[in-house]
């Protein structure tokens, strides 16, 4: 495609990016343009790739998940990637899966009950995947940041 983002999509992101709920109309009425235009241009953003969806986010916390760790992975070879990334999409605590540069050969963000439960998504479930020869577990202490990129 040959869109080029302008001025008044990085408005719409802007303001979607701060209230994904938010009405249409009303970004269309605070932007001086009308509703048809946000829901072209959002079309036009979805297709591009530029928007991946939208998401409702929960608090792990308030329902029960108080641990998050971040794991780094050894991969016997780096060729087994891609099955291990398979397999790992059946893990349902695993909430990120980043392929690294530098000493692991992937980072896993994880979200578990309590130490328990981390133990035997450890145990039961990663290290037991075909490939992976070890792991190294940093507990999350505090999130003192969440938030995406900033549109200039």
């Amino acid at each position: 495609m040959n869109y080029e983002i302008d001025n008044l999509d990085k408005q719409i992101l802007r303001l979607l990016m701060q209230d994904v709920t938010r009405a249409y109309t009303d970004i269309a009425k605070e932007l001086g343009v009308s509703g048809g235009t946000i829901h072209v241009r959002m079309k036009k953003l979805t297709e591009m790739g530029v928007v991946k969806g939208s998401q409702l986010l929960v608090n792990p916390s308030a329902v029960g998940f108080d641990v998050c760790a971040f794991i780094g992975v050894f991969l016997e070879k780096g060729s087994e990637y891609k099955d291990a990334v398979a397999q790992m999409r059946a893990i349902p605590e695993i909430v990120e899966l980043h392929y690294t540069t530098g000493s692991y050969s992937m980072f896993a963000k994880i979200i578990c009950r309590d130490t328990k439960h981390l133990r035997e998504v450890l145990n039961e479930k990663l290290q037991a995947i075909d490939g992976v020869q070890r792991t190294e577990t940093l507990i999350s202490l505090e999130e003192s940041i969440s938030r995406q990129i900033t549109i200039e």
